[in-house]
């Protein structure tokens, strides 16, 4: 993290985080900025991320962990609902019993996940999406970030088993793949 004047290191102290500041990890596939990690919060970890054109997380579970997303730029199809019926091969075409859908979220949105509730998002369109994002409780989520952009990082396609082995070590159950498949 680069000196900033509104950027405290004492440990009683608050944090300001202005823009462009934080530890940002980049790969192809995604982008993303910790703003308040494990170490300075007691009950939530939080990320600034970029969400390129073609890369869809996969619908996926965390037992322990809740998560908040808030959607600043760009558009995502995002879930955040248990299906009727989970398919192994894509969740877009999921609807829960009470007729919920996948629905497409603009700057603004909120998603809220608790724990035990299939969620996902992916971004179908050609523009990058810019999102923050929070997962409680800290630090898993920083380490899972750190394993994960070095996967995706790795040159040829994304290594579904490698990613598979990550998740299940995070309190993470993937129902469908992780796919990044940027438009030509």
């Amino acid at each position: 993290m680069s000196a900033h004047p509104l950027i405290t290191t004492a440990p009683d102290s608050g944090l300001v985080m202005p823009p462009g500041e934080g530890r940002t990890l980049r790969a192809a596939a995604q982008h993303v900025t910790f703003k308040v990690t494990g170490g300075r919060s007691r009950f939530s970890s939080s990320f600034e991320v970029l969400v390129p054109p073609g890369f869809d997380v996969g619908a996926h579970v965390h037992a322990r962990s809740e998560e908040l997303f808030y959607v600043l730029e760009g558009e995502l199809d995002v879930l955040a609902f248990e299906p009727r019926v989970r398919t192994a091969d894509g969740w877009r075409g999921w609807q829960s019993p009470n007729g919920e859908r996948v629905v497409r979220a603009t700057p603004g949105t909120v998603i809220l996940v608790p724990p035990g509730c299939p969620h996902a998002f992916a971004n179908p369109t050609g523009a990058p999406a810019r999102m923050f994002f929070q997962s409680s409780p800290p630090p898993n989520h920083e380490r899972y970030f750190e394993e994960l952009l070095e996967i995706l990082s790795a040159d040829g396609p994304v290594d579904r088993e490698a990613i598979a082995s990550l998740r299940r070590r995070y309190d993470i159950e993937q129902l469908t793949p992780l796919r990044h498949d940027p438009p030509t």
